[in-house]
């Protein structure tokens, strides 16, 4: 079993796994959001919780959002890679800015070390791209500290699994141990229900579509520079939003979860449609100033102006973090590609 499934099936043994949301958890009382719980990490070493954490600190702002919806937002008392303005709106959004910003980016060490913490939610623990990581505490150093260790499989684990991330389970798993560690089962189950509903009427109105069949998907990441594209291979979380969507990641058989490319690669791919990702601005205009802008290159780039994508006006402007962080919303951004390139299946009536 590779890394990313042992961590995903030792989350079943504390809360129910992804595949029944958590309605078999075992003994303990766990499925009612009792205790001891035990999780595992990206290499198989379990951590056992007595008592539901109090006191939580977050690497990005994946792991925040994911405390915030299952209401365990109130102990979080830091986070690193903080969301940008505006991408988390209402309630959800006041909550976010009142956390503390330990790090806008990577959390120093010390900082982190000191924080008071008695766990840390790990997006990043085996990520190479993540600039900082590399002087990450040490597991006795996480314990000297006192603090519990605890990765988001969907992510962390997910450049070591042995194959692509075709569906969201590692969401949902990352969602209900998370929920069996800070107590709140009852509402994990809620948010992942809610997101199989939409994933299954998406499956619902498009079927089995053979892979031969799926239009191609290039997510063309507009931030990470126009010199060299970066491409999302098979084991990055947007993959699996990509294949649920209906479509084929043009690079999918890449290694590991990014992976720079060449632009005579984009062009030999020559995908169907094209994700404009931008992150987001904090601001509408400027979000949408830089969709245009990432437009505007790809149709006056040599190499570019040729692909059917861009020739047919097939682009999509859906937001990086929308697609590549793993969340609730990943539910949502499936949807909205599979209605974008799928319009006749989501017609009335069908």
């Amino acid at each position: 079993m590779s890394a990313m499934g042992v961590a995903v099936a030792l989350a079943a043994t504390a809360c129910g796994g992804a595949a029944d949301g958590g309605k078999n958890a075992d003994a303990a009382g766990r499925g009612a959001g009792g205790f001891p719980v035990t999780v595992a990490d990206c290499h198989g070493a379990r951590t056992t919780f007595t008592a539901a954490p109090r006191k939580i600190v977050t690497s990005n702002a994946a792991a925040l959002e994911m405390l915030l919806r299952l209401g365990a937002g109130d102990r979080v008392i830091g986070t690193g890679f903080p969301p940008g303005k505006g991408a988390l709106t209402g309630k959800l959004g006041d909550r976010a800015r009142s956390v503390p910003v330990l790090g806008k980016t990577v959390i120093a060490k010390e900082k982190l070390l000191g924080s008071g913490a008695d766990l840390y939610v790990d997006t990043f623990s085996s990520m190479r791209n993540m600039g900082g990581a590399g002087s990450a505490p040490t597991e006795d150093e996480f314990r000297a500290a006192g603090i519990k260790h605890v990765s988001l499989a969907s992510t962390a684990c997910a450049s070591m699994a042995k194959g692509p991330q075709k569906d969201l389970s590692g969401v949902e798993g990352d969602l209900m141990r998370l929920g069996a560690v800070t107590g709140t089962v009852p509402r994990a189950r809620q948010l992942v229900a809610g997101m199989r509903a939409k994933t299954t009427a998406v499956h619902k109105a498009l079927g089995d579509i053979p892979e031969n069949k799926r239009p191609g998907y290039f997510f063309f990441d507009f931030d990470a520079g126009t010199k060299q594209p970066m491409a999302v291979c098979g084991r990055q979380v947007a993959n699996a939003v990509i294949t649920q969507a209906g479509a084929r990641n043009v690079f999918a058989s890449c290694d590991g979860d990014f992976q720079p490319v060449s632009w005579e690669d984009v062009v030999a791919k020559n995908p169907d449609w094209i994700q404009l990702a931008v992150r987001n601005r904090g601001d509408a205009a400027a979000t949408e100033k830089a969709y245009d802008q990432a437009e505007a290159f790809l149709r006056s780039f040599p190499a570019t102006k040729g692909l059917r994508a861009v020739r047919d006006g097939k682009f999509l402007r859906i937001g990086s973090e929308r697609t590549t962080i793993a969340g609730v919303g990943t539910a949502d951004t499936v949807e909205r590609i599979a209605h974008t390139i799928h319009p006749g299946a989501f017609r009335a009536g069908r």
